[in-house]
């Protein structure tokens, strides 16, 4: 059983509100949805993320857990829910949250539209069916592809890779790349460059070949000395002035080989992702 465990998701100085993510699947879609909605909001939350709520027990759990916050809040949680059993989705819609059904509120219009009645079924957005089970396949391949080629460890195989991510060290390379393959199902490998590598900077041998794969992420010369400074403090590898020679050395060597960049000081890996897949044109695959 998931314990009723919270999380602060935005922090302001403003009003305090209790949001709840419940679903009888992974919940994934529930928090995907309810924090798109939120963010619209200069609020401050505290959000339950509550999956696998599949029987009339831990809805009752749940229900007390939203009625008890509004009795001594006075304020309502806010409760965005994906559940298809009827009798457990009645428990949390009797609770005194301020219930949102984030599927029907679409199905219902889309029904319309399409004249076809919906057949719900536990578990299909993120579950593992045959319908998916290639697809699902193809993702762990190309999560085990990413990793073998993390950081430069391996350059085999890289006509497989569909992007391959370059720039120094620290500069969310590897992040951005297993995010491509979990989320999209990406084979993307990535390149670092080295203080070592800056006397004589130029595009490895075995890169060549691949470069209309090559996508270049860089960032400020002080965001990177920040980061470098958790890893190594006090080293030449964190100097603000090792990190300003690296990224101007990095980023002369995309513009002259005409490789797409992006600064990556102001994003986030999802931001960065779809950026990547946007400007290099790939396909992306939801699962």
């Amino acid at each position: 059983m998931t314990p009723l465990t919270n999380s602060v998701i935005n922090e302001t100085n403003n009003t305090q509100r209790t949001v709840f993510f419940i679903s009888d699947g992974t919940a994934i879609t529930a928090e995907i949805l309810g924090h798109a909605v939120l963010s619209q909001f200069p609020l401050t939350f505290v959000s339950y993320t509550l999956p696998f709520v599949t029987t009339e027990q831990r809805a009752e759990e749940i229900k007390q857990k939203i009625d008890s916050i509004y009795q001594s809040t006075h304020t309502r949680p806010l409760v965005f829910y994906s559940i298809i059993s009827p009798s457990v989705r009645k428990i949390i819609t009797q609770s005194t949250g301020f219930c949102q059904d984030i599927v029907q509120t679409l199905v219902a219009p889309i029904q319309k539209e399409v004249g076809l009645e919906p057949e719900p079924i536990l578990n299909r957005t993120h579950g593992l069916s045959r319908q998916n089970l290639n697809q699902y396949d193809a993702r762990i391949a190309a999560i085990e592809y990413t990793l073998a080629h993390d950081d430069g460890v391996s350059l085999r195989n890289l006509d497989q890779a569909q992007v391959i991510l370059i720039g120094v060290s620290r500069c969310g390379k590897t992040p951005t790349s297993l995010y491509l393959a979990m989320q999209f199902g990406i084979q993307a490998a990535n390149y670092p460059f080295t203080a070592d590598d800056m006397d004589n900077l130029q595009l490895p041998v075995d890169l060549k070949p691949h470069i209309h794969k090559l996508f270049g992420l860089t960032i400020s010369p002080e965001r990177l000395a920040a980061i470098r400074e958790e890893r190594r403090e006090n080293s030449r590898y964190a100097s603000l002035r090792q990190c300003r020679i690296e990224i101007a050395e990095v980023e002369a060597l995309f513009r002259k080989n005409k490789i797409n960049y992006l600064n990556t000081t102001n994003y986030s890996v999802e931001e960065i992702s779809a950026k990547v897949i946007d400007i290099m044109g790939l396909q992306r695959r939801m699962f």
